[in-house]
């Protein structure tokens, strides 16, 4: 009885450990499986993050790549290029010569001073050209920005249609209203002569110095490089560009006060000056009749350049 005893606790102890070890041993391989599996996401999440800190440190140095090109001195052909005109660098100087003579013989046969008429030539020569650049340039340069977003939608519609990226540009190149069709017809031919689509969009951001350009350039050149979802890029950047525009407007509308008063006090003294010339052109004319009152003039010139320049710093807003 004894020796039956101790076989039946031996047969029960052994049951219990049959049925006890297996379930411990069970848990420890959970228990090692789960840790093994925390650690493989720690090691792809440290991966992934070491890819995005490389992606955003190449979209950075591309971003100041850009904008040194931008802020680099560009030739009179580029500008000219920019603004949409087809005059040669010759007939630029031509028409800045010819606008310097006339402005210079007009003053001359108004005012009756050489002196004067000498200075309004020099003005006429080196101010009015540049002026007319300047102006035709951002004007061609601001309805580009504000059409790009409308052309980068028409190309994420035909991503996503099938079409490559090579074809929504020559659609857009077709239908888009200019200057954005001119340059991305510019896009298509430089393309056709063996450039890549890399190479084809740097030089529309070089053409084309606005960070709008700029982005597109740096979207399509990472895509093509470390791949990615081109349509889902590019329509962040669209919805980018329209918020951008929106907090332009309101910029301009929150200054357009500021714009009216520095308008206002800056046209006050030809205003003034013509009311009296035409009351008492007597009293007035001493300003440019005897020298005192043409270095009257010269002063009252300088300082009110300066007044011009400081509330156009003030009401200049760049974002």
């Amino acid at each position: 009885m004894t020796i039956l005893a101790i076989l039946l606790g031996l047969v029960a102890l052994g049951g219990v450990a049959y049925a006890l070890l297996p379930a411990m041993i069970g848990d420890e391989a959970k228990v090692d499986t789960r840790l093994k599996s925390i650690a493989d996401k720690q090691s792809s999440g440290a991966a992934k993050q070491e890819k995005d800190a490389a992606r955003r440190k190449q979209i950075a140095s591309a971003l100041d790549t850009g904008q040194a090109k931008r802020k680099s001195k560009q030739s009179l052909e580029a500008r000219i290029g920019q603004a949409g005109l087809t005059m040669t660098r010759s007939q630029y100087f031509l028409f800045s010569a010819v606008a310097g003579l006339l402005l210079g013989v007009l003053v001359l046969i108004m005012s009756g001073n050489f002196f004067i008429g000498v200075m309004a030539g020099i003005i006429g020569c080196v101010g009015i050209p540049s002026w007319y650049l300047s102006f035709n340039r951002n004007k061609r340069l601001n309805k580009f920005s504000n059409d790009f977003a409308g052309a980068i939608d028409v190309i994420v519609r035909g991503i996503k249609a099938g079409l490559p990226l090579g074809d929504c540009i020559r659609i857009v190149g077709s239908e888009a209203p200019e200057p954005l069709a001119g340059e991305f017809r510019g896009m298509v031919e430089v393309q056709q002569m063996g450039m890549t689509v890399t190479e084809a969009v740097e030089r529309l951001a070089e053409r084309i110095p606005t960070p709008e350009a700029n982005f597109f350039a740096i979207v399509i050149t990472i895509q093509q490089k470390t791949g990615g979802n081109l349509s889902e890029a590019l329509g962040n950047l669209s919805r980018v560009l329209r918020d951008r525009k929106k907090m332009k407007q309101k910029i301009k509308a929150m200054s357009t006060e500021a714009t009216a008063s520095a308008g206002i006090i800056a046209s006050l003294p030809f205003i003034v000056g013509t009311l009296v010339y035409i009351t008492s052109p007597a009293y007035i004319s001493l300003l440019w009749s005897t020298s005192t009152g043409n270095v009257v003039m010269l002063c009252s010139a300088f300082w009110m350049a300066c007044g011009v320049f400081v509330m156009r710093k003030m009401i200049n807003f760049d974002f």
